[in-house]
């Protein structure tokens, strides 16, 4: 729900922009303790233009054409939208999610998990009820309904070439299973795990398990228990890791990687990354005159948000702008990679970004 680059090994050429375009509020910037939905490593050999995002795309309203229940155990359903202005969609390639602004005005990214050759973009969503609402507002759209879509943009971008392991966690398949499809076309040497609770949880069982059987294997906790631990990529020979799926099983990956002989790991979270470093601020909303203690754990957004819920947010990891908001005084300690310089001067995201000292004053 991505992105400057993490680099892992070996020293890397980074493209300065995965959208061919240096201004700041058109990009997603991964960096590890600052985001957390969108982890690459690109290498300057393998990496060229054509695994990018196209430049980003304006808003524009679609129709849902097809809704599709998919699982009974927490569910999932599968949504088509359509443009209805005779204007093509923007093009889209493997690990690419779009921008859903939502008729409550919640704003929620989705992996893009249909056919790039179709002329729709199709995105799975898990209903999470005790979330922040975006899903439930989801699963309630019914064909006909129109939305406002942003995107697609990158910033887990797959390169289809060479050895490939795939790791998959629940609803993280929606990123994952483009990539695979798309390793499938071109010859590949892939394989795929996919985790999840039970059977009845995991979408898209029945595509994955039509595909060649020793390349795909599936682990439910209520069968196998927890499979993924530090000897997940033991036998991985070479090549590249993408995953997506929870905190945990990413943050195993990772650790996994470096005692792996794999030589590139990309990855994508949908969770906000734990604060770190952080230290105990205060923010006094201008609009009421409350002032909010926020933990040294904590996110100002998260301690906003016990005494004004209906603060605006979406990704939660500092890359979309959602939750940018005016400071009135105080100087924030900027823990994004979106603002400009400009703007940081008189802007910050609450999700991410924290105070370097004293009481911020923000224009909520």
């Amino acid at each position: 729900m991505t992105k400057a680059v993490e680099s892992f090994r070996v020293g890397r050429t980074i493209p300065p922009d995965l959208y061919g375009d240096p201004v700041p509020d058109q990009t997603m910037s991964l960096v590890t303790d600052a985001l957390d939905k969108w982890f690459a490593l690109l290498d300057a050999g393998t990496y060229s233009p054509e695994h990018a995002a196209p430049a980003v795309v304006h808003a524009r309203s679609l129709t849902l054409e097809r809704r599709e229940v998919m699982c009974d155990d927490q569910p999932v359903v599968r949504l088509t939208f359509a443009a209805t202005d005779g204007v093509p969609l923007a093009a889209w390639s493997p690990g690419m999610h779009i921008d859903v602004r939502l008729p409550s005005g919640r704003r929620r990214q989705y992996s893009l998990c249909g056919d790039p050759s179709d002329s729709t973009y199709t995105v799975a969503v898990r209903l999470v009820p005790d979330g922040g609402g975006g899903s439930t507002e989801m699963h309630a759209l019914e064909p006909g309904d129109e939305v406002t879509v942003l995107g697609p943009r990158n910033g887990f971008p797959f390169v289809p070439q060479g050895q490939a392991l795939f790791v998959a966690g629940g609803i993280g398949i929606t990123a994952i299973l483009p990539m695979v499809r798309a390793a499938r076309r071109v010859g590949m040497d892939w394989r795929l795990i996919y985790c999840g609770r039970s059977r009845a949880s995991l979408p898209f069982l029945d595509e994955i398990e039509s595909w060649n059987s020793e390349r795909v294997t599936v682990f439910t906790d209520d069968v196998d228990g927890v499979q993924i631990g530090s000897s997940l990529l033991h036998d991985v020979t070479g090549g590249a890791v993408y995953c997506c799926g929870p905190p945990p099983m990413i943050d195993t990956v990772r650790t996994a990687f470096d005692d792996s002989r794999a030589t590139h790991l990309y990855f994508e979270r949908f969770s906000p990354p734990p604060v770190r470093g952080g230290v105990e601020f205060e923010v006094q909303l201008v609009e009421s005159g409350t002032v909010v203690t926020v933990p040294a754990d904590m996110t100002a957004l998260q301690a906003i948000r016990e005494v004004k819920p209906d603060v605006a947010y979406s990704c939660r990891q500092g890359f979309c702008g959602t939750c940018r908001v005016r400071v009135l005084h105080g100087t924030p300690e900027h823990r994004d990679d979106r603002l400009t310089p400009e703007e940081r001067g008189r802007e910050m995201l609450i999700c991410v970004s924290r105070s370097k000292g004293g009481r911020i004053v923000l224009d909520l």
